[in-house]
């Protein structure tokens, strides 16, 4: 399956996580500013993003470009993914409404967050995550 990973990371947590997603998927990350496709183009979609705020999505960069892609997310497995500070994981439970709301089918059914910086036990379930969406979900 054509694959794309993308991510926005502040601190590099989500960046590694996106890394060993990518790792699983047999593909590349890419951060959303660097980011040039259409995910028209991709069967199947890893997106990560932190909580930030008041357990958010990042909202100057991330938000608009998930915003701006919501629609292309219906009937395609979408992974999602992202590291957290405090919190209990929110922005990933209304995030993943939303991304079901829209028609994604969710991989594993829920969002795979990390507490800080992952650990091996962490990266090891995002290249799991990378290859369960990768053969489809």
């Amino acid at each position: 399956m054509k694959t794309a990973v993308i991510f926005w990371s502040a601190t590099g947590n989500t960046e590694a996580m996106a890394k060993a997603v990518a790792e699983g998927a047999g593909t590349e990350a890419a951060a959303v500013s660097a980011f040039s496709g259409d995910l028209s183009d991709y069967e199947a979609i890893a997106l990560g993003c932190p909580a930030m705020g008041a357990e958010e999505l990042e909202d100057s960069e991330f938000e608009p470009f998930y915003a701006a892609n919501e629609s292309k997310l219906s009937g395609k497995p979408v992974a999602l993914f992202g590291s957290y500070d405090w919190g209990d994981g929110e922005w990933m439970r209304q995030w993943t409404q939303r991304a079901k709301a829209a028609g994604a089918n969710i991989v594993d059914g829920e969002g795979l967050i990390c507490n800080n910086t992952p650990d091996d036990e962490a990266l090891a379930k995002c290249r799991v995550l990378g290859e369960k969406l990768a053969n489809g979900g």
